[in-house]
């Protein structure tokens, strides 16, 4: 997406020539448009798009897409390539470029999003013992089973400590203790480990 018609040109023979379906646009609104109406597997953006420009195109994009966005500029500072990449552009080239650095850069990108897991397929979660990982859902839970008896815990016997209103007994640190190891034994089946700090729990 260029509004240079020689630039797109340039960009366009080179990926046709080698099987991919290029769609050209000269303006920011025509890309957007283009991108409602058909899918893409890579963008290419120009950051001086007239009517819309290419870091609002690339905001707009990447907050409904996890297409790979690569930016073309003429602009040489640092502040502008930060700008694009925090706004969801996954690569940067510099004008001018050579071809081959052009042809390069579009197949990493393609080749990364084809090693990323599809955000629209809900991966299966992950069970190993009393850990299970649900990895859309983003949450861990761990299954432990603290006594045989439902309520058997808090049917203990806890002698009540002269002029105090709470219980003390070892027996509930003893729960405890058990608790954190089966918590660090779950976790060693994985990659990640659990730590716990005294009478503080897992951070």
């Amino acid at each position: 997406m260029d509004d240079e018609q020689p630039i797109q040109k340039l960009l366009s023979y080179p990926l046709q020539k080698e099987g991919y379906d290029v769609v050209a646009a000269a303006d920011g609104e025509q890309a957007l448009e283009s991108f409602d109406r058909e899918h893409f597997d890579l963008v290419v953006l120009d950051v001086m798009l007239p009517k819309v420009d290419g870091l609002e195109v690339c905001r707009r994009l990447r907050a409904r897409s996890a297409v790979p966005i690569i930016m073309l500029t003429a602009k040489t500072e640092e502040i502008d390539k930060v700008l694009g990449l925090e706004l969801g552009a996954d690569d940067y080239i510099t004008k001018p470029f050579s071809m081959r650095e052009f042809r390069s850069r579009v197949r990493a990108a393609l080749r990364r999003a084809e090693m990323s897991p599809d955000p629209d397929v809900d991966e299966e979660p992950l069970e190993r013992g009393d850990i299970r990982l649900d990895f859309s859902k983003r949450t861990t839970e761990v299954r432990v089973r603290l006594a045989e008896k439902r309520d058997a815990v808090a049917d203990a016997d806890l002698p009540k400590m002269p002029g105090c209103g709470f219980a003390a007994s070892r027996k509930v640190e003893d729960r405890a203790a058990q608790f954190r190891v089966l918590l660090r034994d779950g976790a060693e089946q994985f990659a990640g480990s659990a730590a716990d700090i005294h009478q503080v729990g897992y951070p």
